[in-house]
């Protein structure tokens, strides 16, 4: 089985994710990322190859972190050693000193027990398929071993936090003053530098989920558990909520009555302000086939065109980057800005949304409104052959049906599992009842069609 995921590897920590194969893993990056034109020319130029390593603060990542900088620097490899820090500061960071590459260790918005390793190529970006593929092979095959002066070193990244809110800070179109967030950091990646960047751009902050202990990392908080964060924006009479995952590259918000506004809405925001400012490349956003129903509507009547890629970031990411587009994302929070970002950043989408309600003086739920949420039922039909989805006679007969039924009003998708037998049910619709009515009916026959 290929180690590599969707993002990077993922698994238990000291389970299938060991410290050995953290080494390895990172002894293979330095033979793949450490060579080619670019790294030549850097030798010849008297320089050394230098990566950027960070890490959200569950425990595990100290030793995982450890064994990902201990096989950097015994192949040659100089690390710049950053602590603990969002995943996409470590991507800002790796482009901001022309690093030849990085590595993020995190599990995202999984529980504690869990850890995974990210790593960036030059300039900050994420991997494509071939690569990992690369590094995959060479972690069988022979490693660096310079000895001497030719061994790595390891420093600590003193500026590596000021040199992220710089960044952030400088990319505001509007101060934040007269505004109350709430964060809700997940105890995670984002608990020490996102209170001090919101603050730093003039709002008021209440911090929730900031207090890391290495356990408690999106345990019961953060943008995965939003009730808190909804209970403290209501209680502290906040005008907004905003929550990060444990690595900070989603933001999800909540408005001053305590609703949710998931990315898709945030999307929405972002594109009609980014138009108005002529800064919306070729009048586009760029979202998954699972985002809302609603959303294509509200960007239709704005005048804005909607690119559909599968489900995943990274599948966002090489559409923007193929066309050149300046915005797009996922309803989980995922929000690409790539004028200021090379991937999803919590940090940032959450100041761009605060800095629109101050330029417009407008409430969260005012800027919303732009777009009309449609119900949304997903249900996951277990024990079947995902491979027929596509191709069952019955089952493109349901869905044929159903959608002759919803008309314009609603949206049906199918989406087999990549790794498990399973065939995932989507249904929109005007009311919560018909999008239920009809994912139970067509879950019913992907049932008893695709049985095993």
């Amino acid at each position: 089985m290929p180690i590599f995921g969707t993002d990077g590897v993922r698994g238990l920590a000291n389970g299938p994710l060991t410290a050995d194969l953290a080494l390895s893993l990172a002894q293979a990056t330095a033979v793949v990322l450490g060579q080619g034109r670019s790294a030549d020319a850097r030798r010849a130029a008297g320089k050394r190859i230098t990566a950027v390593v960070a890490r959200d603060p569950r425990v595990s990542g100290e030793f995982l972190s450890a064994a990902v900088e201990a096989g950097l620097a015994s192949s040659g490899v100089d690390v710049y050693d950053a602590g603990v820090l969002p995943t996409p500061a470590t991507a800002f960071l790796i482009a901001d000193i022309d690093a030849d590459f990085g590595v993020m260790v995190s599990a995202s918005h999984n529980p504690a027990p869990d850890n995974g390793i990210k790593i960036f190529a030059r300039g900050g970006v994420k991997l494509p398929d071939v690569v990992e593929e690369r590094i995959e092979h060479a972690m069988a095959g022979p490693k660096l071993q310079p000895t001497g002066a030719g061994v790595g070193r390891i420093r600590r990244f003193a500026d590596a936090e000021d040199r992220y809110v710089v960044h952030l800070l400088g990319s505001l179109p509007h101060r934040l003053d007269g505004i109350h967030v709430v964060l809700d950091c997940a105890h995670g990646a984002a608990s020490g530098v996102s209170p001090e960047t919101f603050r730093d751009a003039g709002a008021q902050v209440t911090v929730i989920g900031a207090d890391p202990d290495g356990l408690n990392i999106n345990d019961g908080v953060g943008s995965t558990h939003l009730d808190k964060l909804a209970e403290a924006v209501l209680a502290h009479g906040a005008d907004v909520g905003i929550a990060h995952d444990g690595d900070a590259d989603r933001c999800l918000a909540v408005d001053a009555d305590g609703r949710v506004v998931d990315g898709d809405q945030i999307m929405a925001i972002l594109a009609v302000a980014m138009k108005e400012r002529g800064t919306l490349a070729d009048d586009t956003l760029v979202a998954t086939v699972m985002s809302n129903l609603g959303l294509h509507r509200a960007m239709a009547e704005n005048g804005i065109r909607v690119e559909q890629t599968s489900v995943g970031d990274r599948y966002v990411l090489e559409r923007m980057n193929e066309g050149g587009f300046s915005l797009g994302g996922e309803q989980s929070g995922h929000v690409i800005m790539s004028e200021f970002a090379t991937t999803g950043d919590g940090l940032l989408t959450g100041l761009h949304l605060l800095a629109e309600m101050a330029r417009q003086k407008k409430s969260l739920a005012e800027l919303a409104s732009v777009m009309t949420v449609f119900p949304q039922v997903l249900l996951n039909v277990k024990g079947v052959d995902r491979s027929r989805a596509n191709s069952d006679e019955g089952v493109s007969d349901a869905v044929a049906r159903s959608v002759a039924e919803l008309g314009d009003s609603g949206r049906v998708l199918l989406r087999p599992s990549g790794t498990e037998p399973l065939v995932r049910v989507m249904v929109e619709a005007a009311s919560a009842e018909a999008a239920r009515a009809h994912a139970e009916r067509l879950a019913d026959v992907v049932r008893e069609r695709l049985a095993l």
